[in-house]
């Protein structure tokens, strides 16, 4: 049994630096990297691909809606046509930046509210698809456990896997509870690292209100910038391997 632990990354912009990504790369597996839409710049992806080699790890990227104020979680009304190019575009600055290091592309993951569109509406993921299979057909697109992603992704016929969030609350119908909600996000590191081993051994969850929720994930999403982020994800890191889970990127196989 294996599984994956991806954690958005190069999230910092200009001066300004946003999550511990040094402290955490050595424990995650995979890396969803900010594309200049909702975070980053230029100089700050090229030190988080740098930085990613130098621990190995398996790149994604993670675009999103033009949106640097609202940190790309503002829904916009955007087409399907602007969609796709959008994601073209970041794909693309993305992929160059690990050319320079002799770095290939293993995934792509949409953010905020991207990501959470595409969750419930598969012509929104199947626009993401279809950018990320023209972009290179090998690419991975990541995508929300049962969720309408998944059918986009079919449609497209691009390669896909599913996540889980490891230390966010889901609802009964299997989406994620809004950030703003008490219990929207678990703190307790021990807590969460015994619901990630829950996951992938049972492929269920329990939700906030005490249903059980299928869950199938081929990588668990971890986060990095929220506080005690690097304890929760050595946590997590450390109760896998103690019951001989092997923690990858998930094209590893």
């Amino acid at each position: 049994m294996n599984i994956d632990l991806n954690c958005d990354m190069g999230e910092s912009f200009g001066i300004y630096t946003l999550g511990h990504d040094e402290t955490a790369m050595p424990y995650v597996t995979s890396i969803n990297v900010a594309c200049g839409f909702h975070a980053s710049d230029p100089n700050n992806i090229v030190k988080t691909i740098k930085k990613a080699k130098k621990y190995n790890l398996a790149i994604g990227a993670h675009p999103s809606f033009p949106d640097l104020v609202g940190f790309g979680r503002r829904a916009m009304a955007a087409s399907h046509e602007e969609i796709y190019a959008d994601v073209v575009y970041q794909i693309g600055a993305l992929m160059g930046i690990c050319k320079t290091e002799g770095l290939t592309l293993q995934h792509v993951k949409p953010h905020g509210a991207l990501y959470n569109m595409a969750e419930k509406d598969s012509k929104v993921a199947a626009a993401i698809a279809k950018a990320i299979k023209s972009i290179d057909p090998n690419l991975y697109m990541v995508c929300s456990c049962g969720s309408m992603m998944v059918q986009g992704a079919q449609a497209v016929g691009v390669n896909y896997v599913e996540e889980a969030f490891a230390d966010r609350a889901y609802t009964k119908d299997g989406t994620l509870v809004p950030r703003r909600e008490p219990g929207a996000v678990i703190q307790d590191p021990q807590a969460v690292a015994d619901r990630v081993l829950a996951i992938i051994k049972n492929g269920k969850v329990q939700s906030i209100d005490g249903f059980d929720v299928a869950l199938k994930p081929q990588t668990i999403c971890v986060h990095g910038d929220t506080p005690g982020a690097v304890d929760m994800i050595k946590a997590i890191r450390t109760r896998l391997v103690q019951d001989g889970i092997a923690v990858r990127p998930f094209s590893v196989k």
